[in-house]
């Protein structure tokens, strides 16, 4: 059970170790793109790639496709970002277990959004928990757990690319243990719990009291997609895309342009701190490099010019 790209290869990893996944449940295809053109999620393509019979419940709980999951009697069920919640009666059909997928270090980052916390949050490391499933979120008793490294210039789509194969790895690793009983599961501390809820429109904004190194997690955090942006950058609504942090302090306070020529742009955050521009989006435009935002929309800037105003000195 899952949707998106993250579950794609365990999934293709329990056919090519020879598992008999019995059905695939996903998500409903959807509309996506400026053509509105619907789309399979990627589970149901892997899933018709080797012909194995898809359920798609707009709702699982109480769905026709449910009753045909448990008339399944499956051994096991197991889920990687399927994107809904499992009634304990699915649950329970699972003669093994109903095993989740995580992706993150639980007991840190339960949740819809555990990637992007991660990264806004300036984590160093991330990973995959293995767990039993209950009725509370993410809460079940561990299996296993791996770590990954969050590079400085990884973003949530690259954590998520290599995440899903070290949780390809780690599952197929542990499966023959749980299967012969062997592996013995390992309650979560729940005074180490974090929660990361999936991001609201709200958070996707930047503000001037964050530091240079803020701006640079949550710009990866929410690329590629939905962007975190200014509400004011020059008069527009700006997404920023790629920004780095730089070794060098300002007198300028936050939103000043701090260095400019043809092809760069520097300007100061939070506690004199500074971060390089390398590609953006004014409101109604295509994502610009910066040397085209400079000779284009961007063309007169000036050392020590405002070019940022924040939502709260608006009110």
């Amino acid at each position: 059970m899952g949707t998106p790209a993250f579950a794609a290869p365990i999934l293709e990893g329990l056919i090519n170790a020879d598992y008999d996944v019995k059905a695939v449940v996903t998500q409903p295809d959807r509309y996506t793109g400026r053509k509105r053109v619907l789309t399979a999620s990627p589970v149901k393509q892997i899933a018709q790639k080797y012909d194995i019979p898809v359920l798609q419940p707009e709702k699982i709980s109480g769905s026709e496709e449910m009753q045909k999951i448990i008339e399944l009697a499956p051994d096991l069920i197991v889920t990687a970002a399927f994107g809904q919640f499992l009634p304990m009666k699915l649950i329970e059909a699972a003669k093994i277990g109903a095993i989740n997928v995580h992706g993150s270090l639980l007991p840190k980052y339960r949740g819809g959004a555990p990637v992007q916390y991660a990264i806004m949050n300036g984590e160093q490391k991330t990973g995959v928990t293995i767990i039993y499933m209950v009725k509370k979120m993410d809460a079940g008793d561990m299996l296993a757990q791996a770590e990954m490294p969050i590079k400085k210039d990884d973003d949530t789509a690259s954590i998520f690319s290599k995440m899903s194969i070290l949780g390809r790895d780690t599952l197929l690793e542990l499966l023959p243990d749980l299967i012969s009983g062997k592996l013995k599961a390992t309650p979560q501390d729940e005074t180490q719990v974090v929660f990361s809820p999936t991001i609201k429109p709200e958070e996707e904004t930047l503000s001037l009291d964050m530091t240079a190194q803020q701006i640079d997690w949550k710009v990866r955090a929410l690329r590629p997609a939905p962007g975190a942006y200014f509400a004011d950058f020059k008069g527009k609504r700006t997404k920023l895309w790629d920004v780095e942090p730089i070794e060098m302090k300002s007198e300028f306070e936050p939103g000043v342009v701090a260095h400019v020529t043809k092809h760069e742009l520097y300007l100061t955050a939070a506690d004199h701190t500074v971060y390089r521009i390398n590609v953006l989006q004014p409101a109604g435009k295509p994502k610009l490099k910066i040397t085209d935002y400079l000779n284009g929309v961007g063309q007169g800037l000036k050392v020590g010019q405002k070019v940022i105003v924040d939502d709260k000195q608006n009110q």
